[in-house]
């Protein structure tokens, strides 16, 4: 599995339920990540999503210990072992992990690639993903040119499992 996440220099990721800034070509590359692939996301996250709908040409499964949740056009199961069972359908490869903070901390040690959008700016952030910074088991092995939105300098990075 991979995850795919946009932090802050304080590896936050959100407050308040929202994401911590919309950047255009953050959202782009995320869409060309995971547009045809599966993505693996808790109830919080998708009720944030317009209409609280699952992201369309994807496969959604929705992490909940809520045993009466459904969701239309989606996978919902209960438990990690549920969902590392329902995901062995697919190519390990083609399976993103997109949040929120609470389904990044169980899942990441199941994921052996992290896409890291890295802004060099600090938020404030009630929501946060590992720091894999501070991880020896994790280590950075790519990062795009700086780019910048408005005044958020940011990139792209790929971290994998060491």
């Amino acid at each position: 599995m991979i995850a795919i996440v946009n932090v802050d220099k304080n590896w936050a990721i959100g407050n308040k339920g929202k994401l911590l800034v919309s950047i255009p070509n953050d959202m782009k590359m995320f869409r060309a990540e995971t547009t045809g692939k599966v993505v693996v996301l808790g109830r919080k996250t998708l009720a944030t999503f317009p209409q609280g709908a699952p992201l369309k040409n994807r496969t959604n499964i929705i992490l909940t210990r809520d045993e009466n949740f459904t969701a239309q056009d989606a996978v919902v199961v209960h438990s990690v072992d549920e969902l590392l069972e329902e995901v062995k359908k697919y190519p390990p490869e083609d399976v993103y992990v997109i949040g929120g903070d609470s389904i990044y901390k169980q899942l990441l040690p199941y994921c052996d690639t992290a896409i890291v959008t890295k802004l060099d700016h600090a938020f404030e952030a009630d929501a946060h993903f590992p720091n894999l910074e501070a991880d020896p088991a994790w280590k950075m092995t790519g990062e795009s040119e700086e780019q910048t939105y408005f005044s958020i300098e940011y990139t792209f990075q790929r971290w994998e499992r060491v």
